[in-house]
């Protein structure tokens, strides 16, 4: 007799968490895409790649890279922003926990977000595939900071956030700006600063493999881990960086951001390390085994750095 009952409710609870992703992927304003004239270092598309979003926000097969605005409540804005690149080895982009749901907190303290949904390397969609998210992170930069002005933001108070290998996509956004991958106008594609979480940082002996191998290929030669190997091309105009990880994470070896932050301490970059004792890996804004919140301490050292 309740199983009516039971269906509808099961059915209702689907619908209204549908609604609720869908209030969270469109932000607060329409997507913008990357490259409205046509994607960069692009092959053309197969038919069977085709852009898909699991029940768990697990974005894959993008090959339409835009930015999903965040825009904090009027009169809230303090001119910073942040540009987010979720993780999943560069096989997927987990954009809910770690895209949509970041912004929305960086938005509590006046910081505009821009959640990236950046093309995964892919031989198939790609010319070139190791560069990649390398030009769609860049070309967001480029475009935050030419529209600076019209979005109420601080040209020189635009940052980036990376979570596991869209924490090696950011690294690599801050080490390799000097010679950009794409046309980049004349606008400087520095980030301001740096948010690391839970990061891949290097290709050399504590690699996360699946994000090395998805980016580089099989048996990459050693001049292009080093290369991507971000923790090697830090210097003194690296920009000051946040680190986050725990120390049991058993997906990427907490070494990888210890040796960021050695690389940036010896460079003299201004930077905060902070490891969780125990959070695994994957965990999002909210570690479960710790009444801290990482998101917090990077708040407070935003506005010690004048973010």
């Amino acid at each position: 007799m309740y199983k009516p009952f039971i269906m509808k409710f099961f059915y209702a609870t689907l619908l209204l968490m549908a609604l609720i992703f869908k209030s969270h992927a469109q932000g607060t304003a329409p997507a913008i895409p990357l490259y409205p004239n046509g994607v960069i270092n692009a092959k053309p598309t197969p038919a069977t790649y085709v852009e898909s979003i699991t029940q768990d926000s697990h974005v894959s097969n993008v090959s339409v890279p835009t930015l999903i605005p965040f825009f904090p409540a009027k009169g809230k804005a303090n001119g910073t922003a942040v540009i987010i690149c979720p993780g999943g080895g560069y096989a997927i982009l987990a954009i809910g926990h770690e895209g949509y749901a970041v912004a929305k907190e960086f938005n509590k303290i006046g910081v505009t977000a821009f959640v990236l949904k950046y093309r995964l390397p892919s031989d198939e969609i790609m010319v070139d595939k190791a560069i990649g998210p390398l030009q769609d992170a860049q070309t967001a930069i480029m475009l935050v900071r030419k529209n600076a002005a019209k979005w109420g933001i601080n040209p020189a108070k635009i940052g980036i956030l990376g979570f596991s290998a869209g924490g090696h996509l950011a690294a690599t956004a801050e080490t390799h700006f000097s010679k950009p991958v794409i046309d980049n106008k004349g606008i400087s594609v520095r980030p301001d600063f740096a948010v690391l979480a839970y990061p891949v940082i290097t290709f050399g002996e504590y690699a996360h493999r699946g994000s090395q191998e998805n980016l580089l290929g099989k048996n990459p030669p050693k001049e292009k881990i080093d290369f991507y190997s971000n923790e090697l091309q830090v210097t003194p105009e690296t920009p000051p960086t946040f680190l986050m990880q725990a120390g049991d994470d058993g997906a990427v070896p907490v070494k990888n951001s210890i040796l960021m932050y050695e690389a940036l301490q010896k460079a003299k970059v201004k930077t905060e390390l902070h490891l969780f004792q125990e959070g695994g890996h994957g965990f999002g804004l909210v570690n479960s085994k710790s009444r801290e919140l990482w998101f917090n301490w990077c708040t407070s050292w935003l506005s010690a750095n004048g973010f």
